[in-house]
């Protein structure tokens, strides 16, 4: 049996979040959409709905009444936070009384920023970050001593700030769309499915390559190092070196090899073409110009689709996979064309 992915389907271990994930069958409103898999509760659920929620007891209105427009963000902000099991990625530990592990740097779909702050623009609040530094004197959050409500738009002046500056950057603003499978949605259709399982993967993927995480992967301290023999592990290592050398090394004999061939073969057309010209009868300097004319047209063919094949495999990296299939089948079939055209 497989060892499970430490990085996925899992609850942080926080204040109301359950011990592992699970179907929920009564989550309430605006977390329905986790019911199947959650890592909260129906009374978690519940309460994350309340101006005045026994979760943390933080108040929405602290600043007067926050318009439902705005509190609906908030709200979907809270059931994502408490229920998705999609957050192993970006769990990182917490250094509070309540709670041991947070979320840092989750990558939110760039429509549900914007329209998080565009819905809260005209609400009022006095501070930019909601994390800390309220006056909890009578057990509720309320403002500093001396700070002013004044505009979300004025205190967060764009989407960005609004989302990785009010709650510590447990967000990160992207530029990524829904669907791309790059980002974490805060609003999905749950009969389309959970779209952040796919993203959690790409990012699990991409964590578990990168160097920090190799380097600490060891047999005792991580669940997922039994999936694969060290022996293997020593290869992704070094896949997972520093070959910015190695690579320079590559592209500069690639280069040179180019040049040198571009420089043989402007030279050869050049001898090619002063014999064509040297031709005297008319007939065979017709031929021998058709002949050039088609070794000509065959290197075109053969370099025109693999600089495109090139161009797509650098600069396409989040195309649609049917973008490289459909320019390696174009430069597959063209690959013997050169020597049945000359």
């Amino acid at each position: 049996m497989p060892a499970k992915d430490p990085l996925l389907n899992i609850c942080m271990d926080a204040k109301h979040h359950k011990t592992k994930p699970g179907p929920e069958g009564m989550l309430h409103d605006q977390c329905a959409p986790w019911k199947d898999n959650a890592c909260c509760t129906a009374n978690t659920s519940s309460e994350a709905h309340k101006d005045q929620s026994n979760l943390y007891n933080f108040n929405w209105n602290h600043c007067g009444l926050m318009p439902p427009k705005c509190k609906r963000h908030f709200i979907q902000d809270t059931c994502l936070y408490e229920c998705s099991p999609n957050l192993g990625p970006w769990i990182d530990q917490a250094d509070s009384s309540w709670r041991r592990e947070r979320i840092l740097h989750v990558p939110l779909c760039k429509e549900d920023c914007e329209e998080w702050w565009e819905d809260c623009k005209d609400y009022v609040t006095c501070k930019e970050n909601w994390h800390k530094g309220w006056n909890w004197a009578t057990g509720t959050n309320r403002c500093p001593w001396g700070s002013m409500c004044r505009p979300f738009s004025h205190v967060f002046p764009r989407p960005k700030d609004l989302c990785e500056k009010i709650w510590s950057n447990s967000y990160k603003y992207t530029t990524e769309h829904r669907g791309s499978g790059r980002c974490i949605q805060m609003w999905f259709d749950p009969a389309q499915g959970n779209p952040n399982v796919v993203v959690a993967k790409y990012y699990a993927w991409k964590k578990r390559s990168s160097p920090a995480w190799m380097e600490n992967v060891t047999p005792e301290t991580d669940k997922a190092a039994c999936i694969l023999p060290w022996s293997v592990l020593d290869l992704v290592k070094l896949v997972c070196a520093d070959i910015h050398s190695v690579t320079g090394i590559g592209f500069g004999l690639a280069g040179l090899f180019l040049t040198l061939v571009r420089i043989l073969t402007f030279v050869s057309y050049i001898l090619t073409a002063g014999a064509i010209l040297s031709i005297t009868s008319q007939r065979e300097h017709l031929k021998a110009l058709n002949n050039c004319l088609s070794c000509i047209m065959a290197v075109l063919i053969l370099y025109i689709p693999m600089g495109g094949l090139s161009m797509v495999h650098q600069c396409g990296q989040h195309a649609s996979p049917l973008a490289h299939v459909f320019m390696a089948n174009i430069y597959l079939p063209l690959l013997p064309t050169p020597s049945s055209t000359a």
